[in-house]
């Protein structure tokens, strides 16, 4: 495949051969950065996992040249950082069997600016080849701009392709804003208790990230879990890991409904929820 990128990567894990590596692709997830995936998607790698007729692929968009570092990683320059965490993502994509793992190493101000339409191509070009029935990417609210900006042109991209080639559903999960505060008719749970080990090892890769300053390890596993215990209040946990995401299928089944108000709704619906329960209890 061809992408707008020179240095972009198409990386196969178990040497299948390319076009019969992406069709056999079921659930995909397009990420902003190394890690993103893992954090974000754990319920699409845990659905294929070991599973023969269900396969998962990613998506790195940027190329991570912005990382925070510190520690063994302190002095890396930019370009070195992108070949470490590239390294990184290829490792998590063996290590938790995808089907495929593309690195598309976009500057993040690519995806921030609708006026570039290079990512919106590099999708439209992985979403014919790959077809796939589950599509994961950022919510919508996410507090990062590179997110947001991914999540955006990934709208772009779906909304040209006819609707049978569409994904069957979308949707925008946690990194960089928890959904706890969605109401709950609106909260997708995945239930992700399965594999802890698994997902443990998935974000531990990420050494230059980890050990480079943020421990992404833990805080992943502590928000899942943290979610299983706090998503009811009058009921016992029946999971030990929930990640949350944000349905975001009605916006490639009416094109004409914008992702701003989309998402304006939710936060709308938050507000009367509070409202109503204090004329509940006042």
């Amino acid at each position: 495949m061809q992408f707008s990128q020179p240095n972009a990567e198409c990386y196969i894990p178990d040497n299948t051969d390319e076009a019969a590596a992406l069709a056999r692709c079921t659930h995909l997830a397009v990420g902003a950065h190394q890690d993103d995936l893992e954090i974000m998607a754990y319920h699409g790698i845990l659905a294929c996992f070991q599973q023969p007729h269900k396969w998962y692929t990613g998506v790195v968009v940027t190329n991570g040249a912005g990382s925070a570092r510190t520690n063994v990683y302190e002095n890396y320059s930019n370009e070195e950082m992108v070949t470490v965490r590239n390294e990184e993502q290829k490792k998590a994509a063996y290590v938790g069997e995808y089907a495929a793992q593309f690195l598309l190493n976009h500057p993040s101000g690519h995806v921030k600016s609708s006026e570039d339409h290079g990512v919106v191509a590099d999708y439209v070009a992985i979403l014919k080849a790959t077809r796939p029935e589950v599509l994961y990417t950022h919510n919508l609210a996410d507090k990062h701009d590179t997110h947001v900006g991914v999540t955006l042109r990934l709208i772009e991209a779906l909304r040209t392709l006819p609707a049978d080639e569409r994904p069957k559903k979308v949707y925008g999960c946690e990194v960089w804003r928890n959904l706890d505060w969605m109401i709950d008719d609106d909260k997708v749970a995945f239930n992700v208790s399965a594999h802890e080990n698994l997902q443990m090892s998935l974000v531990s890769i990420f050494d230059s990230q980890v050990v480079g300053g943020k421990r992404y390890d833990l805080a992943t596993q502590g928000r899942q879990r943290a979610n299983a215990t706090y998503h009811q209040s009058h009921g016992v946990d029946e999971c030990t890991g929930i990640t949350f995401a944000m349905d975001l299928t009605p916006l490639i089944e009416d094109d004409t409904l914008d992702p701003l108000e989309f998402t304006r709704a939710h936060i709308q619906r938050l507000n009367d929820d509070i409202a109503q329960r204090f004329d509940r209890v006042k």
